[in-house]
């Protein structure tokens, strides 16, 4: 015994110093850890579950997010991989369960079991396409597809499958969408019953889809104010569990309050005509106007804007797009002079050779230098051939040494042309932020006309996104301004 004391002293002596060594080891994770997280925000370790919570969050505001910023948001039918597993096994499965299916209908006498639970299933579903207003068609299928008078005629030999599935079919053809009547006249040419079974519930799945869809489509307009509360709240627990969750945004106020006060544009400057009101409008307009040149591969996205991060990206390569494509073009009609200015036609088709070149402007392969070289030479061929049938002096070889430098010039940012189209679209931006409050466009700058309809495009996306989120996340911005903005000016921070 005292030996085994001695042992069990000894082993405790070992666990003590390897809790010690553990101890210690944790401390300087938590010191690493704190010293690469910002002084206001201190560590907190959070369990898996908070974790699992936190992501659950997550991924609802995000699909909530997804359903009113997106105008066309639908959804899909799932589909597995090609040659994936899970695909493997589903169809494994699925023609496992069809089989045997098959086998018990042919037995002498037949099997009805695995039908009558498909059957069950399918008037299951039948019935959740019903709206208020389908009292006939819901007695219907419950007296057809009375599932105890259906067992009672399985067991007495008097069930007629065939009969069932095309009452199913038909009703199916009463409560589909439009887009599904040739899926239906399918249907009713297949004769073996479980072939038809098969069919029909893919038709159904494809039906369930259609149903959610529509039920988007019409929920959508009452979902606004709903959705912006959801979103608020569902960020403001977030919030709870990631104290250090607004950093980045933090930060790009900061950065657009002290480049606005850089310019004397932040409302503080006496030449400023907008009045204090307008204070926080003026920030956070010229706040979300820098998303779209925003450097994604070095800057952190802010975190209230970062489910709309691609988006913005989106938004930023049509911008760029737009910007040489209005470039390129006021060169030409700058080059040309009077001569094309009032020939009908000829802007589009400038406008269409350049856009097929700039296709693949924003892929790896694309070769901006290869790009405007071969625009250049395009349209000195456009120009000579269309001066030419109008009667005009034949295009010079040095006009089109011009032109063609000009064009190639169009590639360095700091090009004048490209900075003057650049800067005339931002204006633009950010004035159909400030007019959308009055729902009146804004005027369009000189030079821009040639791609009008593609700007106010832009413009109308543009604006719906930033204004929907002004609306989630105002509170948050509002504390943020009050820290930032100079003491003793308090401005009206109401979006």
């Amino acid at each position: 015994m005292p030996k085994e004391a001695d042992h069990l002293e000894g082993e405790a002596d070992k666990e003590s110093k390897e809790e010690r060594a553990q101890d210690a080891c944790e401390e300087t994770v938590r010191n690493t850890i704190r010293a690469n997280t910002p002084q206001a925000s201190p560590p907190r370790f959070v369990s898996v579950e908070e974790l699992m919570e936190t992501a659950e969050r997550v991924t609802n505001m995000a699909l909530a997010h997804e359903i009113m910023v997106n105008q066309a948001f639908q959804v899909k039918p799932a589909e597995l991989p090609e040659g994936s597993l899970e695909r493997r096994v589903k169809e494994i499965m699925h023609k496992a369960f069809w089989d045997c299916l098959e086998a018990q209908l042919k037995e002498d006498p037949p099997s009805y079991g695995h039908a009558i639970k498909l059957l069950a299933e399918i008037k299951e579903t039948l019935l959740s396409f019903l709206l208020l207003g389908h009292g006939r068609q819901r007695s219907r299928i419950e007296e057809v597809l009375d599932l105890p008078l259906i067992q009672q005629q399985a067991e007495n030999r008097a069930l007629d499958i065939g009969r069932l599935s095309q009452f199913i079919v038909g009703m199916m053809g009463l409560l589909c969408a439009p887009c599904r009547d040739k899926d239906i006249n399918k249907l009713k040419e297949i004769s073996d019953i479980v072939p038809l079974l098969k069919a029909i519930f893919s038709v159904l799945d494809l039906m369930k889809v259609d149903m959610a869809n529509f039920a988007l489509t019409s929920i959508r307009p009452h979902l606004m104010q709903q959705s912006v509360e959801y979103e608020r709240k569902k960020f403001q627990e977030f919030l709870e569990k990631q104290p250090n969750a607004l950093d980045y945004t933090e930060k790009w106020l900061e950065d657009t309050v002290k480049c606005l006060r850089e310019a004397g544009l932040d409302g503080s400057s006496a030449a400023s005509s907008d009045p204090p009101s307008l204070l926080s409008l003026n920030v956070h307009n010229h706040a979300y106007l820098r998303l779209l040149r925003w450097d994604h591969t070095s800057d952190p996205f802010p975190e209230t804007v970062l489910m709309d991060q691609v988006r913005f990206q989106e938004m930023r390569l049509e911008a760029d797009r737009l910007v040489l494509l209005s470039s390129v073009l006021l060169i030409v009609y700058t080059t040309t002079g009077e001569a094309i200015s009032g020939l009908p036609g000829l802007m589009e088709t400038l406008k269409n050779t350049i856009n097929i070149m700039l296709a693949d402007m924003h892929t790896a392969s694309f070769s901006a230098h290869e790009a405007l070289a071969t625009i250049g030479e395009k349209l000195c061929v456009e120009l000579s051939q269309c001066l030419s049938q109008h009667g005009y002096s034949p295009f010079s070889a040095d006009r089109k040494s011009i032109l063609r430098g000009q064009i190639s010039a169009t590639i360095q940012p700091d090009n004048t042309v490209r900075k003057l189209m650049e800067s005339r679209l931002q204006t633009y931006l950010l004035a159909s932020l400030e007019y959308s409050q009055h729902k009146t466009p804004p005027p369009l700058p000189g030079g821009l006309a040639p791609v009008s309809r593609e700007l106010k495009e832009l413009a109308v996306h543009f604006s719906r996104l930033v204004n929907f989120n002004k609306l989630v996340f105002s509170p948050f911005y509002q504390k943020i301004l009050q820290k930032i903005l100079t003491a003793g000016e308090s401005p009206d921070t109401e979006m």
